[in-house]
């Protein structure tokens, strides 16, 4: 049975699982210092700064996240959405999308961006059919290549 959740302290640990076991299939590396430093104490950087955290559960273990990162009053950052690959193509990808953007509607936020990996070819559809589009010429993470925007 799939379950949709808020993260809550704890979850840190088996959400930085998630996102190293996808990279590890693109290739890329969990960065736990810098790139993923703000999975490590998600209630910090998330929910006690205007943000928003979801995983996503099968049989009790955490399979998927997104979150809604804070960058100033008018503006977040979809982040950390990651499904392990076994999961994917059934739709638990477009729920986390849909709750996340909803989420961002309801914190206040008029701009949602995100940085992204060119490599991750079955994210980028997605982001497209929600809405983003690529700005050029904004820089991104050590490990991302691409940065989209939408207008909530």
């Amino acid at each position: 049975m799939i379950k949709y959740r808020l993260a809550k302290k704890g979850d840190e640990e088996a959400v930085l699982q998630v996102i190293e076991s996808v990279l590890k299939d693109y290739g890329l590396e969990l960065n736990p210092k810098e790139a993923d430093l703000d999975v490590t104490d998600l209630e910090y950087y998330y929910i006690n700064n205007n943000g928003w955290f979801q995983v996503v559960e099968a049989e009790g273990e955490i399979i998927g996240s997104v979150g809604v990162f804070k960058m100033d009053e008018n503006e977040c950052e979809l982040r950390k959405m990651y499904l392990l690959p076994s999961f994917q193509g059934q739709g638990i990808g477009r729920e986390l999308m849909e709750n996340a953007i909803e989420a961002a509607v309801q914190l206040g936020y008029k701009i949602i961006t995100l940085q992204t990996n060119s490599v991750l070819i079955k994210a980028l559809p997605l982001y497209e059919k929600y809405g983003f589009s690529e700005e050029k010429g904004i820089e991104v993470c050590s490990r991302c290549d691409l940065f989209m925007k939408k207008h909530l």
